[in-house]
């Protein structure tokens, strides 16, 4: 049922994958400003949010220097918390894209049914490429019309990856603690995934 949801998944939740839930909103809402449509209807389409496999920043705002690359990318980090992953969480997503292969595993030995759905997301932007846009659903801005083309491009990827692994090269980093070049890396790394990701539920 809409809307779309897709759960970020990393290790503390407060780094990669709030940047990437944010980022993903800002992608959304971009789309939705050059369609001629309100920003502010991005919640109606699309919920992106996030969790991590520890629960030890549980209530925690946003890393500053994660934070930092969303606000200077033109997203907010306003009302963010960390929390630790549920099985519901999961139950609940339509994708769920992980910082890394390992939290890719964490997720499916917790909700095994979630497999196909589940992605390490530098995993699922290369295989967007590989999917034929032709082949899914009309083009709308409207709930349903984003959910079913959500839920067929899920699918249409999960066929492209034909049962392989995620690459080593797919996982991000890790910039907990690292300077805020490292950061600025792995926010340009998760905006080529979740650009294109944006771009084909609302081309």
């Amino acid at each position: 049922m809409p809307p779309f949801t897709v759960l970020h998944v990393c290790m503390g939740n407060i780094c990669r994958s709030p940047m990437a839930e944010r980022l993903l909103l800002l992608a959304v809402r971009e789309r939705l400003g050059r369609l001629g449509v309100d920003p502010a209807r991005s919640d109606e389409l699309l919920h992106s949010h996030s969790a991590g496999t520890g629960g030890w920043h549980a209530g925690e705002e946003m890393n500053p220097p994660a934070a930092r690359q969303v606000v200077s990318r033109g997203g907010d980090v306003d009302g963010f918390a960390a929390r630790k992953l549920r099985s519901d969480l999961i139950d609940a997503a339509d994708l769920v894209l992980t910082a890394t292969a390992d939290q890719q595993e964490y997720v499916v030995a917790l909700r095994p049914d979630a497999a196909a759905r589940t992605f390490v997301l530098g995993e699922f932007g290369r295989l967007l490429a590989a999917v034929d846009a032709a082949g899914l659903p009309p083009v709308e801005a409207t709930p349903d019309a984003v959910y079913a083309r959500g839920v067929a491009l899920v699918a249409a990827a999960d066929s492209a990856r034909q049962g392989a692994s995620a690459l080593p090269a797919d996982d991000l980093d890790d910039p907990w603690g690292r300077g805020d070049q490292c950061f600025s890396r792995v926010a340009d790394e998760i905006e080529e995934t979740v650009h294109p990701l944006a771009a084909a539920l609302l081309p």
